[in-house]
């Protein structure tokens, strides 16, 4: 690590704490003109990190700034071992820095989190509104072992992960949108996208992306038109969120990811999933097909009744409805 990161790593763990420059420069073997160098450069990026004369310096607990130690200092020992958490300003999405990655081979549980992204993904080709301050934009590598027909329950089960993460540290309570959006009332607040790579001669899974965005505030400036029903969860700033945030949920998934095939988390999503009994519009294409959605089956997919009385279960695609 660099002298910056072992700073940071330092103050994250001592959070409201007053460490002196002699006392952190003892501590990294380092000299003090290099504490106080790194220091200026964390402030400049966020950090509120102040001055307390004669004693020091101190990370105030409400400082808010995306960090690999401050996300690992959150993780639960299991997902800390299998978490490799990589720290990016901006990047264009960070599904595609890992699929960039991919070559390379990482182990699973590489984890790509951004501040903003300037092409962030979502579903069919759109596009995933990701402004800086506003939100958490992360993507996780994953190398599934269980069989194909499991793949399409990665998302739903991202989706749950991300429910309990945002209930537990708002208060609040969430729905979810078959498949993968997740709703606060009424207002989206979390989109999911999974790509996967194949083997075009054995048809095997080689490895999966799993991107994951959260609305945490109010963008500044507001929504753009094209955001639809985007929302955010928290109205005010909250101490040391985006951090907790992304902890929570990779807490929160990687256990239901392990034990995929038992499909436990399958009655969660159907209590959280809200689209079942209403009016829908099935989308393909251009078309759009009235449709009533009955329920949702044990692999997640959605099963629906057109006015001609004919049935289809969905495995994928899209409905829409007003929320």
């Amino acid at each position: 690590m660099s002298v910056k990161e072992e700073v940071v790593t330092l103050f994250e763990k001592n959070r409201g704490s007053v460490l002196s420059g002699e006392e952190i420069a003892e501590r990294l073997g380092v000299s003090r003109t290099a504490v106080w160098k790194a220091i200026r450069s964390l402030q400049q990026e966020g950090y509120q990190i102040t001055g307390v004369s004669g004693k020091g310096y101190c990370l105030s607990r409400t400082t808010d700034v995306m960090s690999a130690s401050g996300i690992l200092n959150y993780l639960d020992a299991p997902t800390r071992e299998w978490a490799k958490i990589e720290i990016y300003d901006w990047v264009d999405s960070t599904n595609e820095v890992l699929k960039r990655k991919a070559a390379e081979g990482p182990a699973e549980g590489l984890v790509a989190a951004a501040m903003s992204q300037t092409k962030g993904k979502g579903r069919f080709s759109r596009g995933f509104y990701s402004p800086e301050g506003a939100g958490v934009y992360f993507s996780i590598y994953l190398k599934p072992a269980f069989s194909l027909e499991y793949t399409g329950l990665i998302t739903t089960a991202a989706a749950v992960a991300a429910c309990r993460a945002i209930d537990a540290l708002s208060g609040k309570e969430t729905r979810i949108k078959w498949v993968n959006d997740v709703y606060l009332e009424d207002r989206k607040v979390v989109g999911i996208l999974t790509e996967a790579s194949f083997n075009a001669e054995s048809a095997e899974l080689e490895y999966a992306v799993l991107g994951i965005g959260i609305d945490l505030y109010q963008p500044a400036g507001g929504l753009p038109p094209e955001a639809g029903q985007a929302g955010w969860i928290f109205d005010s700033d909250q101490e040391d969120m985006r951090n907790r945030m992304i902890a929570e949920v990779l807490n929160r998934f990687r256990p239901i990811y392990e034990n995929l095939e038992s499909r436990s988390f399958i009655d969660e999503y159907r209590r959280r999933c809200f689209v079942p009994g209403r009016e829908v519009m099935v989308i393909r294409g251009g078309e759009q097909t009235p449709a009533q959605a009955l329920e949702v089956d044990d692999f997640c997919r959605l099963k629906v009744r057109y006015r001609d009385g004919r049935e289809e279960v969905l495995n994928s695609g899209e409905v829409s409805l007003k929320v």
